[in-house]
């Protein structure tokens, strides 16, 4: 091989080192250690063994959670679809003015530590928060809702923490997409939301599927906002993952409930990048 053939390989040798210590050498940890067994007093039984990952299989308490879990990315994946969508059709109409603007105030939310945020949510979603004192003071209701500790305000919380991240995808579609599509199809007599249905959206659909990966994977993940807005009421696999190496001292479980989660994400992630390279490989061309 030719000094200028090896040249890149040396480039992105200090960035493949990096790499490896910091992330696949403790993955690798992890793995083996979900592989043994705990023992009382918090030690750990070396000898190789996959009860811990029979465990979660057959378990329904872990199967649960992990449902819980799934079910919930689904949902917000689908709230943020709902919302960022809209948001990112508007930004990408706007003047560059306001659209620097608007840019900022949909980042703003990225700019504030994940724990501030939802300590704010839990502020407002509290029996005396500010949501349940303009309901009650409006006669939308005469008790407080229950929004704390459950899926509700899980969802809104953890929304209004991606959103974002959904933004941003779609309005990078938005600025690929051909504007000639638009005004051929209102010369021809199209309505406004044929020409969304028919001409823009299924352009932009790339860029759905890409920022629902990425909020997926991340609500799957969430461990700051589950465990403040959900508690121990509504519980997930990241906060199960917590509670069994910290509260049970039980290390081989947490790992292979964590190994478990990734995995999961993992295919998620996989078949998702199948679908749109093959359906939408034109559009990315």
């Amino acid at each position: 091989m030719s000094k200028q053939n090896a040249l890149p390989y040396w480039l992105s040798a200090p960035a493949g080192i990096a790499v490896l210590s910091l992330v696949a050498i403790p993955l690798i940890m992890t793995f083996a250690l979900s592989l043994q067994t705990p023992l009382s007093g918090g030690a750990i039984d070396p000898t190789l063994t996959a009860q811990n990952y029979a465990n979660v299989v057959t378990d329904n308490y872990y199967l649960q959670i992990f449902a819980r879990t799934f079910i919930l990315a689904a949902v917000v994946t689908a709230v943020c679809i709902l919302i960022g969508v809209p948001e990112a059709y508007v930004l990408s109409r706007l003047p560059s003015t306001w659209r620097a603007v608007s840019i900022v105030i949909v980042l703003g939310p990225l700019l504030v530590s994940v724990v501030v945020r939802t300590l704010g949510w839990a502020i407002l979603l509290g029996r005396e928060g500010l949501i349940n004192s303009a309901l009650i003071a409006t006669g939308l209701t005469s008790e407080p809702l229950q929004l704390m500790y459950t899926y509700t305000g899980l969802v809104i919380a953890m929304s209004h923490v991606l959103v974002p991240f959904m933004v941003l995808s779609v309005w990078a579609s938005f600025q690929k997409l051909d504007l000639a599509t638009e005004q051929a199809a209102d010369s021809l007599g199209a309505g406004f939301l044929t020409i969304l249905r028919r001409i823009v959206f299924p352009q932009v659909i790339p860029g759905v599927l890409s920022g629902s990966l990425i909020v997926f994977a991340l609500t799957a993940g969430a461990f700051g906002t589950p465990a403040i807005i959900g508690g121990r009421r509504l519980k997930v696999v990241s906060t199960t993952i917590y509670d069994e190496f910290l509260d049970y001292v039980n290390w081989p479980m947490g790992a292979a409930l964590a190994g478990v989660l990734m995995l999961l994400v993992l295919a998620v992630s996989i078949l998702a990048n199948r679908f749109i390279e093959r359906r939408y490989k034109q559009v990315f061309e």
